[in-house]
C-alpha cells in the first residue's frame, strides 16, 4: 500500500460533481480513496488518458506490480471515481478489464491543455477545409451508433432513453429528462452542462450538429428518433426531444 498522501480538498473539483451522486458523506470517500498516494498517481493516469486503460497498462506506467494496482483500482470504483469495461474476446482465460473517469467524476486539474488546443485546431481547420454542418452531423451520427453498439453488448436490454442518457452523461452533458410524459410519446431532454462550449461558441454549425448527430446515432440505435435539438443558441437552448419507437 501507498503512503497517505497530502491532500488538498480544493485541488479536486468536488463542487462541480452531479449533487444526486455526490453529497458530504461521498466527498469524504472521495477524498478518502485519493488519500493514499498509489490510488492518487492511478487516478491521475486515469483522468489524464483519452482512451480506457487496463491494469496491466497502468501497473507498467507506475512501475507497480498488476495485483496491487488492481486492488486500489478496486477502491477507486468502490468510491465512484472510475468505471470498469469487461471485454470478453471469445477466447479461454480471464475477460480484460478497461478502466476510465466515471460520468461526473472531479477533476484533478491534469487535463492536458494540449488536448484542448488540439480540438480547436481540428475544429479550425475543419472550418477551412469547407466542413459543413451536415458533414459534421453524419458523422456524429456515425460515432454515436459505434458508441451505443459497444454499450449494448454490455448491457443489451436498455431502453433507447436510457441509452441515451447513458451517452450524454458519459460526454459530460448532464441530461436531465422531463417526466412529463407528451401526447405522442416524446421526452425532451436537457443539457445542464455542455463539455463543448468554448468550442461550440467559436464554431457553432460543425460542434453542434456534431452534437446533434452523435444523440441521432444512438437514439437509432434503438429505433427512436430525434424530433427537435436546440442549441447554444436557439431561444429555448441545449435540449434535444427524443421520439420513442
Amino acid at each position: 500500500m501507498g503512503r497517505t498522501a497530502s491532500l488538498n480538498k480544493n485541488s479536486i473539483d468536488l463542487e462541480n460533481m452531479p449533487v444526486h451522486r455526490y453529497g458530504q458523506a461521498m466527498e469524504l470517500e472521495v477524498l478518502k480513496a485519493l488519500g493514499d498516494e498509489t490510488r492518487h498517481a492511478l487516478y491521475r493516469e486515469i483522468s489524464s488518458s483519452t482512451a480506457p486503460r487496463s491494469a496491466t497498462d497502468l501497473a507498467e506506467s507506475l512501475s507497480l506490480h498488476p495485483n496491487t494496482v488492481r486492488l486500489h483500482l478496486e477502491r477507486l470504483r468502490e468510491a465512484g471515481l472510475i468505471d470498469v469495461e469487461v471485454i470478453h474476446r471469445g477466447t479461454v482465460g480471464r475477460p480484460q478489464h478497461r478502466y476510465s473517469l466515471a460520468p461526473g467524476a472531479p477533476g484533478l486539474g491534469f487535463d492536458p491543455p494540449a488536448h484542448v488546443l488540439l480540438a480547436g485546431l481540428l475544429a479550425a481547420l475543419a472550418e477551412t477545409a469547407g466542413a459543413k454542418g451536415l458533414g459534421a452531423r453524419s458523422t456524429g451520427r456515425a460515432w454515436g451508433r459505434a458508441a451505443a453498439t459497444r454499450s449494448l453488448e454490455r448491457t443489451p436490454e436498455q431502453t433507447c432513453l436510457a441509452l441515451v442518457a447513458q451517452e450524454l452523461d458519459r460526454l459530460g452533458f448532464e441530461p436531465a429528462a422531463d417526466d412529463t410524459a407528451t401526447l405522442d410519446g416524446s421526452t425532451r431532454i436537457e443539457f445542464l452542462h455542455c463539455p463543448f462550449r468554448e468550442l461550440a461558441e467559436a464554431y457553432p454549425e460543425l460542434v453542434c450538429n456534431l452534437h446533434r448527430g452523435i444523440v441521432e446515432g444512438v437514439a437509432e440505435s434503438r429505433r427512436g428518433t430525434v424530433e427537435a435539438f436546440s442549441t447554444l443558441y436557439e431561444p429555448d437552448p441545449c435540449h434535444v426531444v427524443v421520439a420513442l419507437p
